[in-house]
């Protein structure tokens, strides 16, 4: 993408010109093509001769007395002709020297062209006008080329530092001082900023909204595609930018060179932004910082149904989320998908209310496991909310069932899908963990074995409880002997002073190594 120097000078409209103080001392009145007074004025260009439309290029504000037009209406008329098909922005005409009133031959070809005509009624040096607006379209002119390499260094700068796409949109919300929106080509959204409301005004109806502005420029909507090598892949919008469109269409045009470059050098394609977008959303629902109702707009414009839906919570364990990605559209199961910390991926699913979520949730859960192993995947599930104010909950309470197998998927045998009534004690010893009474109870219990720090022989007591105390189990997992598994019990029952033979004294111990375990976490 290129950008030259006269696609950054940003104009005056007529409307802007004729409130100048200088203008108002002339006295302007407008007596023709009112309704296009916002054209941009490129240029202020006196000149007398009759056929001065050869002499502009497009843009130019004409001023005149009409000396040479006086008397000849054909030739007025065809003056006003002669600067339409040279697309000025607007004739300016000084009364008094050749004309006591505007024309009517002028006026009405004004009119019809749909060119502003002004008159002015006080006399008025030309100069002035001419020194005024030439003085400030240089300024703007040159203030548009500051910004444009203040924004370009910037943007540069904060891609070399490795900067996520998050921190440039937020750079570009705060130079145009609107929201911004990033979308792929179906007005998918792929990433937000700028003021929370008024970006969730943006996105409250954000597909007929964007599909509607679309088209042509206007109220501040301005747009910039992405893409390169002539492959369109998304657009960066300005949404309700208050400042003039020349310099609107700057900053989203440097916005866009950006982000490209932004893709280029981390090697992701669009998708990858998809992935942030669905993980920022789903990162702010878990950690309930954000009312979930305030996180809807954002849900909706990054593509997830959610009128009348049935959401699904999950949680994997140890999943890819790209393989969760493609099996969800395998499946042909809307819902986002989020890498979130310590190796959990959250997976939010939004079904129609009529069908059965608990087995959609089973069959994605198997497929997933069937691909990668029962031992190298636990699906973890809360149960199924109505309402989108639910799913908060929701995920947490996934994350906190996904949390409490995350150190048993290779000694208990786990369903498919797990659910809070599947972690039973460890549920509860894992929501209970940050308790001091717990902590220390646990010290107290462990304290033979945890003085010394022997893994070894904590990991056989872990096995040993977590299969109801089955000796046979217990020593085919540690690939031992029976008579060499009895002599680590027996080692284990001397230093914590404990007989794991008795149900009481085995469970106590069990929770105390829950406990530990959960806070090793």
């Amino acid at each position: 993408m290129t950008i030259t120097l006269d696609s950054l000078e940003p104009a005056l409209s007529v409307r802007q010109i004729l409130t100048l103080e200088r203008v108002l001392a002339g006295e302007p009145e407008v007596v023709a093509g009112a309704s296009h007074l916002d054209r941009p004025v490129r240029w202020v260009h006196v000149a007398e001769a009759a056929d001065v439309g050869v002499m502009l290029t497009g843009g130019e504000m004409v001023l005149t007395t009409g000396v040479l037009l006086a008397g000849d209406k054909d030739k007025q008329a065809e003056y006003v002709r002669s600067l339409h098909r040279a697309e000025a922005a607007a004739v300016v005409l000084g009364l008094g020297r050749a004309f006591p009133a505007a024309p009517d031959v002028m006026r009405r070809a004004a009119e019809r062209c749909g060119l502003p005509m002004v008159v002015l009624h006080r006399p008025f040096p030309f100069a002035e006008l001419t020194e005024e607006v030439q003085s400030r379209l240089v300024r703007r002119k040159f203030a548009a080329v500051s910004l444009s390499e203040a924004v370009r260094t910037e943007l540069t700068a904060l891609i070399t530092a490795g900067a996520p796409l998050q921190r440039l949109l937020d750079e570009v919300a705060r130079h145009s001082a609107c929201p911004v929106v990033v979308t792929n080509l179906a007005h998918r959204v792929l990433g937000t900023a700028g003021e929370r409301p008024a970006v969730d005004d943006v996105l409250r109806d954000w597909e007929r909204i964007a599909r509607q502005a679309g088209g042509t420029e206007g109220d501040g909507w301005i747009r910039a595609e992405l893409g390169g090598r002539g492959e369109r892949w998304g657009r960066i919008v300005l949404c309700g930018y208050r400042g003039d469109t020349a310099t609107g269409r700057l900053l989203a045009d440097r916005a866009a060179e950006a982000l490209v470059l932004h893709r280029m050098l981390g090697g992701g394609a669009a998708c990858s932004w998809e992935e942030q977008s669905a993980q920022s959303l789903l990162t702010d629902l878990v950690s309930g910082v954000v009312p979930a109702r305030q996180l809807l707009p954002r849900a909706r414009a990054a593509g997830l149904p959610v009128n009348r839906r049935t959401f699904v919570p999950l949680v994997v364990r140890d999943g890819d989320p790209a393989r969760l990605e493609r099996l969800l559209r395998l499946l042909g199961l809307p819902g986002l998908v989020a890498e979130l910390a310590d190796g959990a991926t959250a997976v939010l699913l939004s079904l129609p209310r009529d069908q059965d979520a608990g087995a959609l949730a089973e069959h994605f859960a198997t497929r997933l496991r069937t691909e990668t192993g029962p031992d190298h995947t636990v699906v973890a599930a809360a149960e199924p909310r109505a309402a989108w104010d639910d799913v908060p909950t929701g995920l947490r309470e996934a994350q906190h069932v996904a949390d409490a197998v995350a150190d048993s998927s290779g000694v208990l045998d786990l369903p498919p899908v797990v659910r809070l009534k599947d972690v039973h004690l460890r549920g509860l010893i894992r929501l209970l963990r940050d308790d001091p009474h717990v902590q220390s109870f646990a010290e107290r219990e462990l304290d033979g074995l945890l003085r010394e720090t022997d893994e070894d022989l904590l990991s056989v007591l872990r096995t040993y409880l977590a299969t109801g105390r089955n000796k046979s189990r217990t020593a085919q997992l540690h690939h031992v002997s029976r008579p060499a598994l009895y002599r680590r019990l027996e080692s284990i029952q001397v230093r914590l002073g404990v007989d794991l033979d008795d149900f009481e004294q085995a469970a106590s111990v069990h929770i105390a190594l829950l406990a530990h375990d959960a806070q090793q976490q």
